[in-house]
């Protein structure tokens, strides 16, 4: 869990490749069991929302893909839902790039946003939170 504060302040605050890295990193970690882990990983998700509305495709596509990593975990599907990671997610699978595009259409998923006859970006924009 120690080295999440750094993953985030360089998501943050680093270059563009190492805001990407950053993200690649929090991605892997959101994978972990340990409840400690996945809650620090959890304060990642709003500088990850800020990544994947920046002006570089490779971090839009790895904090998108960080993004629905977290996405996994209940929790972490609540945080991201009450920030303003669906708009940014929308706006990716709508306009993003390559793996930028597929990473938020994957991540958009696993809030029941874009099933195979939905239009993703007319459903998501009408759903900010998750259904009980």
């Amino acid at each position: 869990a120690g080295a999440i504060a750094p993953l985030v302040h360089l998501a943050k605050n680093g270059t563009d490749g190492a805001q990407a890295a950053a993200a690649g990193a929090l991605k892997n970690l959101a994978f972990n069991t340990d409840s400690e882990v996945s809650l620090s990983v959890t304060a990642a998700i709003s500088p990850l929302v800020v990544l994947a509305m920046s002006q570089t495709d490779g971090a839009k596509e790895a904090a998108a893909r960080a993004i629905s990593s977290l996405a996994f975990d209940v929790d972490s599907r609540m945080v991201i839902a009450e920030s303003s990671a669906i708009p940014a997610l929308v706006d990716l699978a709508t306009h993003g790039t390559g793996g930028a595009k597929v990473a938020a259409e994957a991540a958009l998923k696993k809030f029941g946003v874009g099933d195979a006859d939905d239009d993703v970006p007319d459903r998501a924009a009408k759903r900010r939170r998750i259904s009980p």
